[in-house]
């Protein structure tokens, strides 16, 4: 049977560290966390069983295992000590006998976004970044539709539009949409990216280093790699729809909290094909997948054992290939979620409601 294995580690240090050791999680607070995930070995999480091929009825198991690190500790440390940290947790999934293994969150980003970490694996390596891409933009499609927004028409906005994923992502849009914002921290970058989707694509296209200018778009798709979050409530205009592919979020809680007018999703849930066990709870529902996930799983399935997303160049080519192969096995874009929670019609529904009326009170007061 052939085999995956993918590393996850804590995000929120206490409620992750307490899915898995619920005294730990309990006993230590985040400053602790923090500090001992730094001396903690690599942890084997659980076994993943019953994932079965839509197209050729093939099963695979794979198994979850974690780094300890949290982001802010990645971010402390020295590169050479957090690559050592993940190559010693790819150690172990070799040893389980993983023939490609997935990195999950920061552990994807760190230095050269995994190029150094499978150098020194055996096991061939995919950040997942590529149908991350995919899902978020096809999450945004279908956001747009069920929130009426024509995309044809659409102004969207990709915040981080120079990154790795953020460029793609930009790429992608530029053919859907009539305008497109491309907002990062580095003026000559966003021009360069600009200057190239020119030759590409007829839809106009407007460079920003300022996040104000989000007020403009209806469509909003965030893949920084920062630390904390960075769109605000204020930064919103009402219904318009974002997508945060970013982990740690890139939009505050606050959005969710005070904008009952505006759609948040986290970027792209996946529908994993057959009766799928993950013995493990990440916080998804039964049966659904991250797309980064998603990618490691599907490339078990399809047999290819190689080296497949790293570094921080993405192509289309590399997205849209990978999209076949995920459909092709059953992978499937499912619902939406938003910090975590399911997102209901009725939740659509009143997002809709509540747009039209902040619409007509701002209209009331021009």
């Amino acid at each position: 049977m052939d085999t995956f294995a993918f590393i996850i580690h804590p995000i929120d240090p206490k409620r992750d560290v307490s899915r898995k050791f619920p005294l730990l999680g309990r006993v230590l607070n985040e400053k602790q966390i923090n500090f001992f995930s730094t001396f903690f070995p690599p942890v084997y999480i659980s076994e993943i069983t019953g994932i079965t091929s839509q197209a050729t009825g093939k099963e695979i198991k794979g198994w979850f295992i974690a780094c300890p690190y949290t982001p802010k500790r990645m971010l402390e440390l020295p590169e050479q000590t957090v690559y050592r940290k993940i190559i010693q947790t790819g150690r172990l999934a070799e040893k389980l006998g993983a023939q490609i293994l997935g990195l999950g969150a920061f552990t994807s980003v760190v230095g050269d976004a995994g190029v150094t970490i499978a150098n020194a694996l055996d096991v061939p390596v995919t950040t997942g970044d590529s149908y991350t891409v995919m899902v978020a933009v096809d999450a945004i499609r279908e956001a747009a539709n069920v929130m009426d927004i024509p995309l044809k028409t659409a102004t969207a906005a990709v915040v981080g539009a120079t990154g790795a994923i953020g460029q793609v992502c930009a790429e992608l849009l530029a053919d859907d949409v009539e305008r497109l914002y491309l907002i990062g921290r580095r003026q000559d970058k966003l021009e360069e990216l600009r200057d190239r989707l020119r030759l590409q694509s007829r839809c106009e296209l407007i460079v920003s280093t300022q996040m104000d200018v989000l007020k403009e778009a209806q469509l909003i798709l965030t893949v920084t790699s920062a630390i904390q979050d960075v769109v605000r409530p204020e930064h919103l205009q009402p219904g318009s729809v974002v997508c945060d592919v970013a982990r740690p979020r890139d939009v505050s809680a606050m959005v969710a909290a005070v904008r009952d007018d505006i759609l948040v999703i986290d970027g792209g849930m996946v529908d994993v094909p057959g009766p799928v066990d993950f013995h493990f709870n990440f916080g998804f529902p039964a049966g659904k997948a991250y797309a980064c996930m998603a990618e490691t799983i599907a490339l078990a399935l399809e047999g290819r054992f190689e080296d497949y997303t790293l570094g921080k160049h993405l192509t289309r080519a590399r997205v849209e290939e990978i999209d076949q192969i995920a459909k092709k096995h059953g992978f499937r874009l499912s619902g939406f979620r938003s910090f975590e929670k399911e997102v209901t019609t009725q939740q659509i529904e009143a997002v809709r409601r509540n747009a039209k009326n902040a619409r007509l009170t701002r209209a009331a007061h021009m």
